[in-house]
């Protein structure tokens, strides 16, 4: 071999070693990129909700009887159940309603037993009833219409303070009748609202005007304050109805008022009436046909129509066995313990994160491969905010590493052909 040879061959290792060189660093890191695909794999997640000292998620495979389950739990606890307690205006007492009290004494009357004007103004059916066989008739006192103060008491003579608030006019009647027994002769009462200051509930909201509605002992319902305030702005699909009541809130669908008549409870007194169009959405990503936030309807969606609205997989990249549905669920109704979220796994126990609201991060996997996810996937009830992710297949990561690889070391043996060459 001649001294020009071995110093062109000599150069030719140089040189290709640099370019190697120059080339592993790219290499190295498109070849992460490569193997972690549009995000983590299925061993990741896997792994991820093993952990045995303390794991991150919930891991659960999604099947018919978890399907069923999870349906069975969001309906356990209907609208109705929660919000239809109320009674209609003119039953229950409030805080600054004002109160009408007329007592009755059968003769011989003892603490009531000078007659008034008001006794006259009873009406005929009242005073027909407080005549005794004697023929004497009963004694009647019209107390001062009495306002139920802060406390929620009213002030009764020689019965001392009632509490009303809360209370029915007829328990109101009966605790009286108990404490003027002894001190008055077969004492009757009569209470009734005089006027109810707090008979009113407020509709805000997507409606055509917002407004103060008053209450009546009819019942109003709340398709009624509905109708009074001019009706939804929005489509009937896509608004939701909150009813607050004190302490509690509750949300229901306005079309499902309207499919049934029993979530359309009574009115209380100080309800608050709030119809908002706020559309749910969950979002699509990884091996999906579309990677993006997908609007639903108030009424409910299943994971079947969620794939559907998201363009289903990518046949190109998709791995089927490997979908996930994201969400956190209260601990309760997974069936630990919030003090001590432990679940027992075929591995042994594993705590599970919880968050300071009671909740935790759950995964549902599901497989596509299986016929039977298809039939579970119609069953199983989406929810807002929730995420859905399809990993890519493991060959598809292969391809684009292998790729890489061609790109970026293909062009160094060409150079070094051609320096063979020459």
């Amino acid at each position: 071999m001649t001294l020009h040879m071995r110093q062109k061959r000599f150069a030719t290792k140089i040189i290709t070693g640099r370019y190697l060189a120059l080339a592993s660093m790219p290499l190295a890191l498109a070849g992460c990129n490569a193997v972690s695909g549009t995000g983590p794999s299925v061993s990741a997640v896997t792994r991820a909700g093993a952990q045995t000292d303390g794991s991150s998620v919930y891991l659960v495979n999604l099947d018919m009887g978890v399907a069923q389950s999870v349906r069975k739990s969001m309906d356990t606890t209907s609208f109705a159940d929660v919000m239809g307690g109320a009674a209609p205006v003119g039953t229950i007492i409030g805080n600054g309603d004002i109160l009408s009290i007329a007592i009755w004494e059968a003769p011989p009357a003892v603490l009531f037993g000078s007659s008034s004007s008001a006794a006259r103004a009873v009406s005929d059916s009242v005073s027909a009833l407080s005549r005794t066989s004697s023929g004497d008739t009963a004694r009647v006192a019209t107390l001062p219409d009495q306002i139920v103060n802060a406390d929620g008491m009213i002030t009764v003579p020689f019965a001392g303070q009632i509490n009303a608030v809360g209370r029915t006019t007829k328990q109101v009647e009966q605790d009286i009748v108990q404490r003027l027994r002894g001190k008055a002769h077969m004492p009757q009462v009569m209470v009734s609202f005089a006027r109810s200051a707090t008979a009113t509930a407020t509709v805000v909201g997507e409606v055509d005007r917002s407004s103060v509605m008053p209450l009546s002992g009819k019942g109003e319902r709340i398709l009624d304050a509905i109708a009074i305030a001019g009706g939804a702005k929005q489509p009937v699909n896509k608004v939701t109805i909150q009813l607050s009541r004190g302490s509690q809130v509750q949300s229901i669908p306005l079309e499902a008022i309207i499919r049934d008549p029993r979530q359309n409870v009574i009115l209380a007194p100080g309800d608050i009436v709030t119809a908002y169009y706020q559309p749910l959405s969950f979002t699509a990503l990884g091996a999906t046909g579309q990677n993006k936030e997908v609007p639903f309807e108030s009424t409910g969606l299943n994971l079947a129509e969620a794939l559907g609205r998201s363009g289903g997989l990518d046949g190109q990249t998709a791995n089927p066995s490997g979908g996930f549905l994201f969400r956190f669920e209260d601990a309760r109704s997974l069936g630990l313990d919030p003090a001590n979220p432990v679940r027992q796994t075929p591995k042994g126990p594993v705590r599970v994160a919880i968050d300071p609201q009671g909740r935790v991060p759950v995964i549902y996997r599901f497989n596509l491969k299986d016929p039977a996810t298809f039939f579970a996937a119609q069953t199983f009830p989406m929810r807002d905010k929730d995420i859905i992710y399809v990993s890519t297949a493991p060959l598809v990561d292969v391809s684009r590493f292998t790729s890489i690889i061609s790109a970026t070391v293909f062009p160094i043996l060409s150079l070094e052909t051609i320096f063979n060459r020459n």
